[in-house]
């Protein structure tokens, strides 16, 4: 059963197991333009009814937290703050799983701050967004007009949504809900995320990590998923036939059966 309450102005999704366990809490961090809801449908009851206490964030400005008159001036430094306050909250240290921008804004919080285990899905490499940028535009000129139309205040349409997000076959309906969700994200943030504020490698603490990302994902590109695995020195895996959205793509389950057998490993 999904909770909501509000946790210092920010809203937090809660999905608890049926019985109390020792495995470390799991917090989901969302993408641009999302919110704390696209776990709560998935992700959060599958982890949960394996004993995992989840949570979902929704960052300042997103959802139903505070801030949304401030969007565009909100940082990403002002969003790994969120999660600091999410993660005192909670008491103990989470593992974090972050999408997208989500992955971002985890890395620069490991600048600071110490977490049970990471995994970075479809997420914005340490290296920034420019290369995702330039690789769209040349590629998907028309999805990239049409992204860049989002952010000017236009809102999105069903088709654009698709391109962008999803590779397989989609549900009508979740597109539906998903379009009256999506908002507009923070241009500072985005900023942030293109140069001007990326992640300091030699500051960031380095807790267990899985870096996951999709063959079809044309918002962040396998062969940058690819650029952040050699960052760390770590192995991939690119999910076949997938778009950026995993968390909702048709084969999602295999997505999450990926990341139990992950958090199985962190398990003594």
């Amino acid at each position: 059963m999904i909770k909501t309450e509000k946790v210092g102005g920010l809203e937090v999704f809660s999905c608890l197991p049926a019985r109390k366990t020792n495995r470390p809490p799991l917090l989901f961090v969302h993408g641009a333009f999302a919110g704390g809801w696209m776990w709560t449908e998935t992700f959060m009851p599958v982890f949960a009814k394996v004993g995992y206490p989840c949570y979902a964030v929704s960052l300042r400005g997103h959802g139903g937290s505070e801030g949304h008159e401030q969007i565009n001036f909100l940082s990403v430094n002002d969003y790994v703050d969120d999660v600091v306050k999410v993660v005192d909250w909670l008491g103990e240290l989470p593992v974090l799983i972050g999408h997208s921008m989500g992955g971002f804004v985890v890395q620069k919080y490991l600048e600071h701050h110490h977490a049970a285990g990471v995994a970075l899905v479809c997420s914005v490499p340490p290296q920034g967004l420019v290369a995702a940028q330039f690789h769209l535009m040349f590629q998907k000129p028309h999805l990239f007009a049409d992204l860049n139309n989002i952010m000017s205040g236009d809102g999105a349409d069903i088709a654009t949504l698709r391109e962008a997000l999803f590779a397989g076959e989609v549900d009508e309906s979740m597109l539906q809900i998903w379009l009256t969700r999506m908002q507009t994200e923070s241009h500072r943030a985005l900023w942030d995320m293109s140069m001007f504020n990326l992640p300091n490698l030699h500051r960031m603490n380095r807790p267990p990590m899985l870096i996951l990302g999709a063959e079809k994902d044309v918002l962040v590109p396998a062969f940058l998923v690819q650029t952040t695995g050699h960052t760390y020195n770590l192995p991939v895996h690119i999910f076949r036939d997938m778009g950026h959205a995993v968390t909702h793509e048709k084969e999602w389950p295999l997505v999450a059966a990926t990341i139990g057998e992950w958090l199985e490993s962190l398990t003594p």
